[in-house]
């Protein structure tokens, strides 16, 4: 069967960006809230969880039907039962999807032990058969993975890669760590490299593009069609944008840390603001700020002192404090890995 168009970008002229999936923050808000500072080429939903008795979750939906980013959305999904996985594709092709997005990465031990997720790359063989019935079910759409190098080890990477092409895959997003490196360690640009070469479809590489530099150095490297982000838009929301800049050889814009201090602010106005407590709400804007402090200050004096607080007024008086205090200061440009 043979591949099916991939939705056009924005910026033809240049390597594909996406925007990568990660559950309770690629939401519809979220997605909305990259937008206004650059959006990348292609966006992901959150996971929707396949099983018997699944049913489409609505929120997840939303980040489709309510979409006003301009922007392809992905519907991803994470199972492995083939019957409803099947089901569960025909009925996302009944929205504006710009393709289904099969999870075949995550490295969340409750998701992998089920053999859904990560989990999937020690089952070749089942990988082939739900490859097999979602690329008929999916015929007018693209059916695109996202995946890693291998589970504990790379063993079944090159088999899987062979699958991948028996099916027509028509995008892989390739997380260059194995399930079990999680976050951590040196992701492996080679393997990414060596799935360019032997796959039919385009690749996105993906795994610690924390820069404008790191993404035109792993382009480089690894000859693939883009780049997929993940945490490290979370910290730059600019980030696609410079991206771009890089890429066409222009001077990339610094961004005040004043900006940055009302990022914070969009953060803070999530949707469901008005009911959640403020100590969940807190939380909820640490998770950001987490990433966010990685750029502000090198010596880790904001990320440590932003775990502290523990009320709205503490945080943001501490925000001011690093954010507002110097005009001049900018966001770093990568992410000081020091802290």
């Amino acid at each position: 069967m043979s591949q099916v168009s991939l939705p056009q970008s924005q910026h033809p002229d240049l390597p594909l960006t996406a925007l990568a999936p990660m559950q309770d923050v690629t939401n519809l808000w979220f997605m909305k809230v990259i937008a206004h500072y650059g959006s990348p080429d292609y966006f992901f939903t959150e996971y929707f969880r396949v099983n018997e008795t699944s049913r489409l979750n609505r929120s997840i939906l939303a980040a489709i039907t309510e979409n006003d980013t301009g922007r392809p959305v992905f519907a991803q999904m994470i199972g492995e039962s083939i019957p409803d996985l099947v089901r569960t594709a025909k009925e996302l092709c009944n929205y504006n999807i710009a393709g289904v997005d099969l999870n075949m990465g995550c490295p969340a031990p409750r998701i992998y032990r089920k053999n859904v997720g990560g989990g999937l790359l020690l089952l070749p063989e089942k990988v082939d058969r739900i490859l097999g019935e979602l690329r008929s079910a999916v015929n007018d759409r693209p059916l695109t993975i996202k995946m890693r190098v291998g589970f504990e080890n790379t063993d079944n990477f090159y088999k899987i890669l062979d699958i991948i092409n028996r099916h027509s895959i028509d995008l892989l997003s390739l997380h260059g760590r194995t399930v079990k490196d999680m976050y951590h360690g040196a992701v492996k640009y080679d393997l990414i490299a060596e799935a360019v070469r032997r796959v039919d479809c385009p690749v996105l590489a993906n795994g610690n593009i924390d820069s404008a530099t790191t993404a035109v150095k792993v382009l480089s490297q690894t000859g693939a069609a883009g780049v997929m982000v993940g945490r490290w838009a979370i910290g730059n929301p600019w980030l696609f944008n410079q991206i771009r800049q890089a890429l066409r050889f222009e001077t990339i814009a610094p961004v005040p840390l004043v900006e940055v201090r009302n990022y914070i602010d969009r953060l803070w106005q999530t949707p469901t603001a008005a009911t959640m407590p403020e100590r969940s709400r807190v939380g909820y804007l640490k998770m950001f700020l987490n990433y966010i402090a990685l750029n502000v200050d090198a010596e880790g004096d904001f990320l440590r002192l932003m775990r502290q607080t523990q009320t709205e007024v503490e945080l943001f008086n501490l925000c001011d404090r690093f954010l507002l205090a110097d005009q001049k200061k900018t966001l770093a440009l990568a992410p000081s890995l020091s802290v």
